[in-house]
């Protein structure tokens, strides 16, 4: 339990100290709203553009086109979404800068001479590295995307509770998937290499770019398998209906899961990178 309160301390700690970037939280709101409203405009001409491809070949064939897999309302509550919690999804999980300098300098060492687990603490850190900045934005965001900007609240209370739930489970999964890109940090020269690639897969397989519904088919049922789509996207269509209350536990589970494969890579990574750490200096 000591041990427990220690790492407690340490998120509330780290919490704390990033609430105080509320000039930076503004301008990251700012930015968020202006790629929110380009992405919606996207969609909007993505959306219409179907609607005429599919009166004109229903024209032609006498037979109605299939409907879009998400409405564009739908799609665009899900873009608003994407951008109120832009700080707590996985695209945005590069290396911890400060664990990174820790290691380059060996300033780590000081964190190995503490009582506590080291892959916990960065798990601590990466918790509230990324719940403080979405606290600051997510808020702002909702009051001003749902009166003025199309986005929509759950259609029912049950799916409200099903996000709610989901979006632990994906915070869990995004501090795991964080710490273990973090522990990577162990094994590299510098963190920029994995800084470059991980965003860049995540940011498509997630849902960020185009929600995963508008994915081609054949390509769903490895995007349903992959993490990602537990990060953002199952949260999302919970939120919208698009996935109904029911399937909950089949988002928790896959969300647990891969948490804790994360969690036991991580763990790997930062016993084996330590046995073979050497901190130089004097």
């Amino acid at each position: 339990m000591s041990a427990l309160r220690a790492y407690l301390a340490l998120f509330r700690a780290r919490f704390r100290a990033l609430l105080q970037y509320r000039a930076a939280a503004v301008a990251g709101f700012g930015t968020q709203l202006f790629w929110g409203l380009i992405k919606v405009m996207v969609l909007e001409a993505f959306y219409a553009s179907y609607a005429s491809y599919a009166s004109a070949a229903d024209a032609a064939r006498h037979t109605p086109a299939a409907a879009p897999p998400m409405a564009l309302a739908q799609a665009i509550t899900y873009t608003w979404l994407g951008q109120a919690f832009f700080q707590l999804m996985p695209f945005s999980t590069n290396p911890d800068p400060e664990v990174r300098e820790q290691i380059r300098t060996g300033a780590v060492g000081y964190e190995l001479a503490r009582p506590l687990d080291l892959h916990a603490m960065w798990l601590a850190r990466a918790l509230a590295s990324r719940l403080a900045p979405t606290v600051l934005r997510a808020a702002p965001m909702f009051a001003v995307a749902v009166p003025l900007l199309g986005m929509s609240l759950p259609p029912s209370l049950a799916a409200a509770g099903a996000w709610a739930a989901a979006m632990v489970g994906a915070a869990a999964l995004v501090g795991a998937f964080a710490t273990a890109v973090t522990s990577t940090m162990l094994w590299t020269t510098s963190g920029e290499g994995i800084a470059r690639i991980v965003p860049s897969v995540v940011l498509v397989a997630s849902g960020m770019v185009v929600p995963l519904p508008l994915f081609p088919s054949w390509m769903q049922p490895a995007l349903d398998a992959l993490p990602f789509r537990g990060m953002m996207d199952a949260p999302f269509r919970l939120y919208l209906g698009h996935l109904p209350a029911g399937a909950l536990p089949g988002v928790l589970l896959h969300q647990a899961l891969w948490t804790a494969a994360f969690v036991a890579i991580g763990r790997a990574m930062v016993a084996r990178g330590l046995r073979r750490l050497v901190v130089q200096g004097g």
